[in-house]
């Protein structure tokens, strides 16, 4: 190799070197694990879409299981929501999924939303036992 080859290596690996801190989860914000159960009317709510909304910053989501169990997902690759106060809506029609055009959920739920959570780090447990009337 030339020196001026191995010169232009070496700035390269440097450049590779320096721009390593930036990747991987060190930039991740502080996210609490948030796991529960959602029932409508003491029933299971399979299928329904949770949402947990910040005041500011990425909302976290989930689908309920069978059961009415779900798990948030603050991103593809991360489980949990952003430590700090949310306001939660739960719905069942969700677009673009035509078995699913009826909401079973009253808007007081979703559109004109009284559930909040306070996210915690660590482990959360939130279960949402919703009325129909």
């Amino acid at each position: 190799m030339t020196p001026v080859a191995v010169l232009a290596a070496c700035f390269l690996i440097l450049a590779c070197v320096i721009s390593l801190p930036g990747c991987g989860r060190g930039d991740a914000p502080e996210l609490g694990k948030v796991t529960g159960v959602v029932t409508l009317d003491g029933q299971p709510l399979p299928e329904a879409q949770v949402d947990f909304l910040p005041a500011a910053g990425r909302p976290s989501s989930a689908e309920t299981a069978q059961d009415g169990s779900y798990r948030l997902q603050y991103s593809a690759d991360l489980d949990g929501a952003l430590v700090g106060p949310h306001t939660v809506k739960i719905h069942t029609a969700v677009d673009g999924r035509v078995d699913r055009q009826k909401e079973l959920v009253p808007p007081r739920y979703h559109a004109q939303t009284e559930l909040t959570a306070e996210v915690k780090a660590g482990s959360n447990t939130f279960n949402f036992d919703l009325q129909s009337k």
